[in-house]
């Protein structure tokens, strides 16, 4: 959903989830790159709901990540998100964690974020890994010959992000939960055993 008070914006919006299509409205007309982002009565219905209550859900978000925040900032090697001072309000789509980012090598950062992974699956705590840069997917690859190393500080963040669960309703017992988990996978990081057993 787009939501503007700038008319142009409108217009070049609503152009381009609809294939394209200009202001004279003729059906194979195609003024633009667009898409088939026409959104359904339904849909449109839903989300008018839903911004309604947009205060409150945004509120619920935030009580989450402050949560997190509370939690989480004192753990060795655990990265936060961090909100720019001018951010006035933040919508929290998802929380991403950074771990392994101190560490030396590329291998070693994708095996802490691997291992710790592995702990939050079996834990039965949903995770995935965040963002992969997009310099590195194929369509950029194969369009501009985009390679590994070309942005080392975005690919750091990619071998190093973890999304962990969010949703308005997530309670404390549940973020200590999942405090819990990562504590313990980062200690067993720290051991020999971790390092010999992977070869780094």
């Amino acid at each position: 959903m787009v939501v503007t008070d700038d008319d142009r914006t409108a217009f070049l919006a609503k152009s381009m989830c609809n294939q394209g299509r200009g202001e004279s409205g003729v059906w194979l007309s195609h003024e633009r790159l667009g898409y088939n982002y026409r959104m359904d009565e339904l849909s449109a219905a839903l989300g008018a709901v839903q911004m309604s209550r947009i205060d409150e859900i945004i509120a619920k978000r935030q009580r989450v990540a402050d949560m997190y925040v509370e939690r989480l900032s004192g753990i060795p090697g655990v990265r936060l998100p961090q909100v720019d001072p001018d951010v006035t309000r933040m919508s929290w789509f998802v929380y991403v964690i950074r771990v392994g980012a101190h560490e030396q090598s590329h291998d070693r950062q994708s095996a802490v974020r691997d291992h710790v992974m592995q702990r939050f699956q079996a834990a039965n705590i949903g995770c995935r890994p965040y963002f992969t840069p997009i310099h590195l997917q194929p369509y950029y690859r194969d369009a501009f010959g985009f390679k590994e190393g070309d942005f080392p500080v975005t690919e750091l963040a990619g071998r190093t992000s973890i999304a962990i669960p969010f949703h308005n309703h997530i309670t404390s017992d549940e973020v200590e939960y999942v405090a819990e988990t990562l504590e313990r996978a980062l200690d067993e990081t720290r051991r020999s055993k971790f390092s010999a057993e992977r070869g780094i």
